[in-house]
């Protein structure tokens, strides 16, 4: 729909900002042209894969801990399928990327949802303690989250540690958004957390941080023994990423300031968060990542879901946010909110503002 109305995207994570590198666009043309055009080893190309490691914060042995994948997205699915039996349960924590939910479902797994609490988005501990039983395979976390934009805390992962010790169980992080931290924040990595890096799975990605969502990038790194399993499955799935991009970004993507573009964002997030709030969203600040969750109560009344509020939005602003409603295991519990991207160009967003300043819901 929004297609059709050649609306403003602020709803799907795919980078407005930061734009690609003119190195590794350039990089990727050479080597196409000289011929790397074909299949590469399947875990990846050692020296993409010696990059990703010099950027990891934990000692990392590029040869037999980490696996390139196409995408977060099939890195994910590799190490669900490499994890977990039918009938093995996941715990979750809710609400969170909507695909967690799906893959784990598709590999077989049960989800067990551990509730974040509005407005800052924290667990509780008693209910997290509550979710791990004797089937109990996995932890599956994200941070920086998407939606919710929380960074978790050293405290919160020690929390985890002690349970999944207790029950054995593998704890995967998808720290995708890792590059994109605010506010002083420094990002902890389960890797680095002792309890967690004995047992832990990293999932990650260039598709944000280098703004290559589209050249489908990212990696798994794990213990020996488990990056074998991983790779086990993916010999039976994509047996590898594009081997040119792989070249192209394992020689130019030390180009890359993410330091800069990390603070950048961080602008971005800023002016997201006038806009939005200034209409009469409410809106916790996100400590890291790419989105706004936002409450569209306090704007609607109560009286409107985020996808009637959604197509309203598109329809009389072309301004197109997304219903957050399939983010929460129960639709119910997120009827009142939307995601907001906000990883765009900063005259993208003053258009924005333009648009929705006059913007007043039906009945308000």
């Amino acid at each position: 729909m929004a297609r059709e109305r050649q609306g403003i995207d602020m709803a799907l994570g795919t980078p407005g900002y930061p734009e690609t590198a003119a190195d590794i666009i350039g990089a990727a043309n050479d080597a196409i042209r000289a011929g790397k055009n074909q299949y590469v080893f399947p875990p990846g190309d050692l020296r993409l894969r010696e990059h990703i490691a010099a950027t990891l914060p934990v000692p990392t042995d590029p040869q037999t801990e980490l696996t390139v994948t196409v995408g977060g997205t099939e890195a994910l699915f590799l190490t669900l399928h490499a994890l977990i039996d039918p009938g093995d349960e996941v715990v979750l924590l809710d609400p969170g990327y909507e695909q967690f939910r799906s893959t784990v479902t598709f590999a077989g797994g049960v989800p067990r949802h551990v509730p974040l609490h509005a407005p800052d988005w924290r667990f509780d501990p008693d209910e997290l303690a509550s979710a791990f039983t004797s089937r109990t395979r996995v932890v599956l976390l994200n941070s920086p989250g998407n939606p919710t934009g929380r960074v978790l805390t050293r405290q919160e992962l020690d929390q985890v540690a002690e349970l999944a010790g207790r029950w054995d169980a593998t704890v995967v992080c998808d720290e995708v958004y890792s590059s994109f931290v605010f506010d002083g924040r420094e990002q902890t990595s389960i890797a680095e957390v002792p309890g967690l890096a004995e047992r832990s799975v990293v999932v990650g990605s260039l598709s944000k941080s280098h703004a290559i969502s589209g050249w489908r990038l990212g990696f798994v790194r794990a213990d020996a023994t488990r990056t074998t399993a991983v790779r086990r499955v993916q010999e039976l799935t994509t047996n590898g990423a594009p081997g040119p991009l792989q070249l192209a970004v394992g020689q130019a993507a030390g180009s890359a300031d993410l330091r800069t573009a990390s603070e950048e964002m961080g602008r971005r997030r800023d002016l997201a968060l006038e806009i939005f709030t200034g209409m009469g969203m409410k809106i916790s600040p996100p400590e890291g990542g790419c989105f706004l969750l936002a409450d569209i109560g306090p704007l609607t009344g109560g009286g409107m879901d985020g996808r009637a509020f959604t197509l309203e939005l598109l329809e009389a602003t072309g301004v197109v946010v997304v219903p957050a409603a399939p983010s929460f295991a129960d639709p119910v519990r997120g009827a009142q909110y939307v995601r907001i991207a906000f990883n765009r160009q900063f005259e993208l967003l003053h258009e924005v503002e333009r648009r929705v300043r006059s913007f007043r819901p039906c009945g308000q």
